[in-house]
């Protein structure tokens, strides 16, 4: 679903330097509390004091929640393009439904939701290949309403992936006490074990450390390798992954000169708190890793796309459809997303000064 969006191209001579970040932000899936936790983040003017937001996704669901929300400190304006033709003290929209409304349904995962919600991601993601946005930040979608729309992907990372033309594309899982790492990401838990792979296990060890680099300037990041079984397998006993792959995955690592550790268990390593003495946790599947990042930073946790073309925060939780529309969401989440979006798009402004 393509809807008619205005040339990036249209009125590019008009575009004035940015100094401070210019993020597109979206509004995820309309029925839950996407839209709340973004228009909460940004009714504080300090926010706005570090970075330009242009709002992605259906003006009039964008007005209706800040309507209910009485946020008065936010006038909104529909633009053409970021950064073009908005006046002082304005927020842009970019409309993906111009002069509709949109079919709302709170609390349900419906067709529609679905469908703007992925159609707003990909405006976004346009914006940003395209340099008219220097990052995005994405609310959350319902994976049940996506495939109702008829989309074929399982998130936002592997749509987002295809979009940009990535094979690189890496969830990363950030707070302020635990980076965490996934080699494998949305897939149902009886196929992970042939997906962990010796050659995928060491692509995302150094995906992983590049990142750290890259995207969070840490020159010499250390990577702690969970291991697959119960007991990292217990010397095979419990399974064979840790000897065959994971462990030759850590070793070809290294000889490259990257500072990879492991296989660790991963109950005893998150129990002991070793994930303290790491730069960030591989895990080798969704819930291995992302159990416990929930546990320690559950609504100030960040999710991170690594390997884009592109720069894209998201929040940590879901849509929360049981609350959707009752004005009672928390943004952290959401404020730690648009603060990492910030501090990423700095650290390559700086990297590309020194190169």
């Amino acid at each position: 679903m393509d809807l008619a969006i205005p040339s990036l191209h249209e009125a590019t001579s008009d575009r004035k330097p940015r100094y401070r970040p210019c993020l597109a932000i979206t509004h995820g899936d309309p029925n839950g509390i996407g839209p709340e936790v973004v228009l909460k983040a940004l009714a504080d003017r300090r926010v706005r004091q570090f970075m330009d937001p242009v709002l992605v996704g259906s003006a009039h669901v964008w007005r209706r929640y800040a309507n209910q929300l009485q946020l008065a400190s936010l006038k909104l304006e529909v633009i053409a393009e970021p950064g073009v033709g908005l006046g002082e003290g304005l927020m842009g929209i970019i409309d993906i439904l111009p002069r509709k409304k949109a079919k709302l349904a709170l609390g349900q995962g419906t067709r529609e939701g679905g469908r703007l919600s992925m159609e707003a991601v990909r405006v976004a993601a346009d914006l940003a290949k395209e340099g008219a946005v220097d990052a995005i930040v994405t609310a959350p979608i319902s994976k049940r309403a996506i495939s109702l729309a008829g989309y074929k992907f399982p998130g936002h990372t592997e749509y987002l992936a295809a979009r940009t033309g990535s094979d690189r594309a890496m969830m990363i899982l950030v707070s302020d006490v635990l980076r965490v790492g996934l080699v494998t990401h949305h897939v149902p838990l009886g196929q992970v074990s042939a997906l962990v792979t010796a050659g995928a296990v060491k692509r995302h060890i150094v995906r992983l450390s590049q990142s750290l680099q890259e995207d969070f300037g840490i020159s010499r990041p250390k990577v702690a390798v969970l291991g697959l079984n119960p007991h990292a397998g217990d010397g095979g006993v419990l399974g064979r992954e840790e000897i065959e792959q994971i462990t030759p995955a850590i070793k070809a690592a290294c000889k490259e000169e990257w500072l990879a550790f492991g296989p660790f268990p991963a109950d005893g390593f998150f129990g002991a708190g070793r994930y303290r003495q790491y730069d960030a946790v591989l895990a080798m599947y969704h819930d291995q890793g992302l159990t416990p990042f929930k546990a320690l930073a559950f609504g100030v946790g960040v999710n991170f796309t690594a390997g884009l073309p592109i720069i894209r925060t998201s929040v940590d939780h879901g849509t929360a459809f049981d609350i959707a529309g009752q004005g009672i969401a928390s943004p952290k989440s959401m404020l730690h997303a648009i603060w990492l979006a910030v501090d990423i798009v700095g650290q390559h402004r700086l990297n590309d000064q020194v190169a």
